[in-house]
């Protein structure tokens, strides 16, 4: 079954690049360094940045239907990202080095079922969740921290 992968549009966080510390932090944004590979995983991009690289650290609605579903959690983005992440049938390397829960959602954003992987099975898990005719989509999230990784579509 095939399925694809898309990281975030920049366009909502680009107002944010270039900014002082004191004014990201005056608009709930913190400016990190990444300093260990892998740690900061970028959602624009679906990597892991480079040590040294900046990333924005911020609070992002990843779930906006209107629903008991609906929600936000904190992200990376690095900062001066441009070109979002896009795949059919592949899975980026920040996704399967670390465990994923996978949330299938309707059409209305109601969860329909969910999955724990360890990341390197990603595959069999997202086409065992497209198996199912009332999945619409399904959110990647790291297992551990609990935060949004990326947006799985029918391919």
């Amino acid at each position: 079954m095939p399925f694809r992968i898309t990281g975030l549009d920049p366009a909502p966080f680009r107002r944010f690049y270039g900014l002082s510390d004191d004014e990201l932090q005056s608009l709930g944004v913190r400016r990190m360094i990444a300093n260990s590979k892998p740690g900061f995983p970028d959602r624009i991009e679906l990597r892991d940045a480079d040590e040294g690289e900046a990333l924005l650290l911020l609070n992002y609605l990843h779930q906006p239907a209107d629903t008991p579903y609906k929600a936000s959690h904190a992200i990376f983005v690095r900062e001066w990202a441009e070109t979002p992440y896009q795949a059919m049938d592949e899975t980026p390397e920040v996704l399967w080095i670390r465990p994923i829960s996978l949330r299938a959602f309707d059409e209305k954003g109601d969860i329909i079922d969910a999955d724990l992987t360890g990341g390197g099975d990603l595959k069999p898990a997202i086409e065992r969740l497209f198996a199912k005719p009332a999945a619409a989509y399904i959110h990647a999230h790291y297992a551990k921290p609990g935060c949004y990784a990326a947006m799985i579509n029918r391919g």
